[in-house]
């Protein structure tokens, strides 16, 4: 029902059945929608989109082409069901957690929702999580969403040493056999410029990107008030400071990590949607959906 409340992420999760938690958040989020995505099997005109790398270039709308100077290919009904995989980061950094919710949870919980609510669409459905190497790969094909909640059910210790991107990002490129939809979970804890290069890998396959940029509340607020010594989870590094002294600087830093990403994303046209693991998993799916394909928004 579209009045009904949002929930904490941290309440949410606490039910240890994935399975129980995506359903009802999704079904409780398409309840209150007008129109499902979904549209079919029929081979009526749906819409169109932007022309990729390996479209068929009799599907070229040039009627369009002319009026926008631009190349839209016509998709029809039929071709609707789309390749549809989860790359979910599980490196040390996603662990950690100031509100009851580690970025871990809440990422895989978001995950088991869009898997969820892509294979209620009749889509292929497939599954990667990774750290620096590939630790568990499902392909997408359709029947798969057991398999799914049940490895994101059962996440595998982190290996040790910080998590990086294009090793598994680009395993993935070379193992897709057809272009479709990559949605990618992680706090992008990498140099702008060396994700962005990891995310194209999968970009030059045809694929649509989507960047879920999953962080802490207290990563961007820096709210801590007395001395302490900070870990850093991946490298195990420790690093004594004051709080007071280096808070303005730190979020200056994490603010400019942010922009530095989003605008390197909006400029290859990948979607990059930033948000808090205090955010309602409903709130997540609609902004997940709001601009599916376009680039990425402030």
């Amino acid at each position: 029902m579209r009045g009904r409340p949002l929930l904490d992420p941290a309440v949410v999760l606490q039910v240890k059945d994935l399975s129980f938690v995506a359903r009802s958040v999704v079904d409780g989020f398409v309840a209150g929608q007008h129109k499902s995505r979904h549209r079919g099997a029929s081979v009526d005109f749906a819409e169109h989109r932007p022309y990729s790398a390996g479209d068929d270039i009799r599907r070229i709308d040039w009627r369009l082409f002319a009026r926008t100077d631009r190349y839209f290919v016509k998709q029809f009904e039929a071709d609707s069901n789309a390749s549809f995989l989860i790359a979910l980061d599980i490196s040390k950094s996603m662990r950690f957690g100031s509100t009851g919710v580690t970025k871990l949870d809440y990422a895989r919980g978001l995950a088991a929702c869009l898997a969820y609510l892509a294979n209620s669409q009749k889509d292929r459905v497939g599954l990667m999580m990774f750290d620096r190497e590939i630790r568990e790969f499902i392909p997408p094909r359709g029947g798969r969403l057991e398999a799914i909640l049940r490895a994101l059910d059962a996440i595998p210790d982190p290996e040790s040493g910080p998590g990086a991107l294009a090793l598994p990002l680009g395993r993935a490129a070379e193992a897709s056999r057809r272009a479709g939809v990559v949605v990618l979970l992680s706090d992008l804890y990498e140099e702008p410029e060396t994700a962005v290069d990891a995310i194209r890998a999968l970009q030059y396959r045809g694929s649509e990107v989507v960047v879920l940029h999953v962080l802490d509340p207290a990563e961007r607020t820096f709210p801590f008030e007395d001395v302490s010594t900070f870990e850093d989870l991946e490298t195990g590094e420790l690093v004594p400071a004051d709080p007071e002294k280096i808070r303005a600087e730190y979020r200056a830093l994490i603010e400019a990590h942010i922009a530095g990403l989003r605008e390197k994303l909006g400029r290859d046209r990948v979607q990059h949607v930033l948000m808090e693991t205090s955010t309602p998993l409903e709130t997540a799916l609609r902004h997940f959906l709001r601009d599916r394909g376009g680039a990425a928004r402030p």
